[in-house]
């Protein structure tokens, strides 16, 4: 599917955020990669086999 190089990892590694965006809806609050990711501006994630991956966003900082 990748024709980068160096190709970007598969949707099952565990790095598939470091695949290049193909498509962006910024509209619409979401970007595919090119391993067929679908992430999200809330960072949850929608894998091509229909798996959801929660938003994992880091904890807030109190002052």
């Amino acid at each position: 599917m990748c024709t980068h190089r160096p190709t970007c990892p598969t949707s099952d590694s565990p790095d598939h955020e470091a695949a290049r965006v193909v498509a962006t809806h910024p509209e619409q609050g979401w970007a595919l990669l090119c391993n067929a990711v679908l992430v999200f501006e809330d960072t949850g994630e929608l894998l091509p086999d229909g798996q959801v991956i929660a938003p994992h966003r880091p904890p807030m900082a109190t002052a």
